[in-house]
């Protein structure tokens, strides 16, 4: 596997002169940037003519990864030649009065699964359920097929996001790349790192990922009453303050932020499923375990390539932990490269949300507010 990175920025441009070193071998591109950045057609159309023979997958972001460096209104260009190994990939628009299950047996059904190894979804951010793409996605894929990914961003805004598959990057997409090749190594982590506080609280009444009642009372009432003059700043002050489900009685959780609220019924709507009958908890910042949240993440993607070091690393970190972490967010990212050594490329983004199993043999999850982080290899 070879790798070019570059960071394109407005006031510098490319940091490493102009991109094309794998011109003609790169069969991949990753591109993640701000909205602003991916729009600019001069920027992107001067990419495609650097890589003629490449695809190209990527997504707006409330952030951008480029090694250790966490950067904003810029744009990551990872470009991959795999030596070894094959990708395809497609993108569906979302439409109107369709699900997010149904986008994801789309998607499923859209890759040939002979010799399928990985998937690597990214979705609209705002649009999409991000619980119910997973469902659909792992209804119809092979069981050895793992599945990793996260939601696009758009800053602390929520009005709309980017997903690139190919052409432009357009709104209200979801773009799924599909790894074959025996020799690939694919691992992947997920964690969060939050504190929960108060009482376990029961899931009174809701429906998909709208949530109307906590404990029988106005859901966005008892939220408001936590946040005191927090709430003033709602959805946007709600990052700091995500919401943890417990999902079975052995006491695996995961975590739901909210993306908008709706004054007039009290309901509160979050980027996943939260099922009517669960147990919640709200949770607050902790900055120790925010980063070692990623820490544990990073060892857990290494650890399942065995004796393989990763070539690549894909970070798919939470908007919320950016927003909290602010002049630390970096860290999180140079905890991941204390695991995984200097010869491993490390791209991502910031998300409203990351797609990824907790660890190798355990079902895939979408979760908010965690870092998730998946590791290739063709050694």
């Amino acid at each position: 596997m070879k790798i070019e990175q570059n960071l394109w920025s407005r006031e510098k441009g490319w940091n490493a002169g102009e991109p094309g070193k794998l011109r003609g071998q790169a069969q991949l591109v990753l591109l993640f940037g701000s909205k602003s950045v991916l729009k600019d057609r001069v920027l992107t159309g001067s990419i495609r003519a650097a890589f003629p023979e490449a695809h190209f997958l990527g997504c707006s972001t409330a952030g951008e990864i480029c090694g250790t460096e966490v950067t904003d209104d810029s744009l990551v260009l990872t470009a991959v030649q795999f030596e070894k190994s094959e990708i395809r990939g497609f993108s569906v628009d979302i439409r109107p009065g369709g699900s997010s299950f149904q986008f994801g047996e789309q998607l499923a059904h859209g890759l040939p699964h002979e010799g399928l190894k990985h998937v690597f979804v990214i979705s609209d951010g705002l649009k999409v359920n991000g619980s119910e793409l997973v469902a659909g996605l792992t209804r119809h894929l092979p069981a050895a097929v793992s599945v990793t990914g996260g939601l696009s961003g758009d800053g602390p805004n929520f009005k709309d996001t980017l997903v690139l598959w190919d052409d432009f990057p357009e709104k209200e997409r979801v773009a799924i790349l599909g790894f074959y090749g025996e020799s690939l190594k694919v691992g992947f982590g997920a964690m969060g790192g939050w504190d929960a506080f108060g009482p376990e609280r029961l899931i009174t009444r809701s429906t998909g990922n709208v949530v109307y009642e906590i404990d029988g009372k106005s859901a966005l009432g008892l939220y408001k009453n936590y946040l005191g003059e927090h709430a003033k700043g709602l959805p946007a002050t709600a990052l700091h303050f995500p919401l943890s489900l417990r999902t079975s009685d052995k006491g695996s959780c995961v975590v739901r932020t909210i993306l908008s609220v709706d004054e007039k019924d009290q309901s509160m709507i979050f980027a996943g499923d939260v099922p009517q009958g669960v147990n919640a908890r709200l949770m607050r910042a902790n900055y120790e375990r925010l980063i070692d949240g990623s820490v544990d993440a990073a060892k857990t993607s290494f650890d399942a390539l065995g004796s393989s070091e990763p070539e690549l690393a894909i970070l798919i970190s939470c908007v919320g932990r950016k927003l909290v972490l602010k002049n630390r967010t970096e860290e999180e990212v140079e905890g991941v490269r204390d695991v995984m050594g200097n010869g491993t490329v490390l791209t991502g983004f910031y998300s409203y949300g990351g797609i990824s199993p907790f660890a190798p043999n355990t079902k895939c999850e979408f979760h908010n507010q965690s870092m998730t982080i998946t590791t290739f290899s063709e050694k």
